[in-house]
């Protein structure tokens, strides 16, 4: 702030100018662009795709690529990303986590270690991939273990040495919601339990799972609403930008 009123006194930059600068978000209309996001919170705003038209996301994407910010939006169709792409053509859609966002470079990660993202059954992929792709772009390292739910335990205790070795898991899982609590009780470090809609009827589109993933007797499991893979892969993303700080110390 300081540096651009110099540049006002200075005669460099106009009022005008300074106003845009200065603003803590951008007024489109029908969306106010957060382009402090960053600084109160660490990552920018990201965009939710359902509701909102191509051409909405795509001025909404204009606006944060103006400010220099890296893009993620999630639940965006195929349809909806192809036409954004026409504006937009060197952002990368990930079909199956449905998610549309700008190319990092594979060594643009912060600090050490990675989370680990768990997943029950192949079914839970799209939510999965939904918290993977989106620590990543958030700038984590992330190593992926699918289908090692508990009807095949010994799957998960083939890779539980690395899983044990993460900052923090994400265990996303449909069903009887039960992986969660077994990862729960062999790591030492946080785990995000994302519950699936993923099941039969008794499961109720997620509610089962999410009740088990609630009443785990496992401690240090907390759990995010039914499907938010984006929402696991950001509370994950906060914690392992703290462990950050604890190892620069």
């Amino acid at each position: 702030m300081e540096d651009i009123l110099k540049q006002v006194q200075q005669g460099t930059l106009t009022v005008e100018e300074a106003k845009i600068k200065l603003a803590t978000y951008e007024n489109l209309g029908f969306a106010k662009v957060d382009h402090h996001r960053k600084k109160r919170q660490g990552f920018p705003e990201t965009i939710y795709g359902e509701g909102k038209s191509a051409e909405q996301i795509s001025a909404i994407i204009s606006a944060i690529r103006a400010n220099n910010d890296y893009v993620l939006v999630t639940r965006i169709t195929d349809e909806k990303s192809t036409e954004v792409q026409k504006t937009h053509p060197d952002l990368l859609y990930n079909n199956q986590a449905q998610i549309l966002h700008s190319s990092r470079p594979s060594d643009d990660i912060f600090g050490t270690g990675y989370i680990a993202v768990v997943c029950a059954g192949t079914s839970d992929l799209r939510v999965a991939e939904e918290a993977a792709v989106t620590a990543e772009v958030f700038g984590c390292e992330v190593r992926r273990f699918y289908d090692v739910g508990v009807a095949g335990i010994h799957r998960l205790f083939d890779n539980i040495d690395e899983i044990q070795n993460a900052t923090v898991s994400i265990v996303v899982a449909g069903m009887d919601g039960a992986l969660p609590s077994v990862v729960g009780g062999l790591v030492s470090h946080p785990v995000i339990a994302v519950p699936t809609s993923v099941g039969y009827g008794a499961s109720y589109n997620g509610l089962a799972a999410l009740l088990t993933m609630l009443n785990s007797c496992a401690s240090g499991i907390s759990v995010v609403n039914i499907d938010n893979g984006f929402g696991g892969a950001y509370n994950a993303a906060l914690i392992h930008k703290l462990a950050q700080r604890k190892v620069e110390r």
